[in-house]
């Protein structure tokens, strides 16, 4: 799983993210709660993988930050979105990564973290319905 950026405003449920993804291999985690702090981790660091809650405290468009993140270098890191609200979610951005709708068990989270963009996730379930 290598190094896992997660971008979560609320705590106690990064606090929960790290632990759990820890507990599943991962070699290190970088917690950051506000946009800014994502772009000086980027910056820095080299994440494998993001775990991103679209609507942060600090800004209301954690999409941007992974259009930015997904277009930087030919490997950019797995996004994983985190949100209470994933209708909020705009579909070219939904379909960078899965959704996992707030709140969400940790075993999702896993399975989340190993899906590769647009291949499962609730936006794409959510699709597959409304057609």
């Amino acid at each position: 799983m290598g190094i896992v950026l997660v971008v979560e405003d609320d705590a106690i449920l990064a606090l929960n993210i790290e632990e759990t993804l820890l507990g599943a291999g991962a070699t290190r985690v970088i917690q950051c709660n506000s946009s800014d702090d994502a772009l000086a981790a980027l910056r820095t660091h080299q994440p494998d993988a993001m775990i991103l809650d679209v609507h942060l405290s600090d800004r209301d468009d954690g999409w941007a930050l992974a259009e930015l993140v997904s277009s930087v270098g030919p490997n950019p890191p797995r996004i994983v979105f985190s949100t209470g609200a994933p209708q909020d979610i705009p579909a070219n951005i939904a379909e960078l990564g899965p959704v996992l709708e707030k709140p969400y068990a940790p075993e999702d989270l896993l399975a989340a973290i190993q899906t590769r963009p647009g291949a499962t996730g609730l936006f794409s379930r959510l699709k597959s319905v409304l057609r």
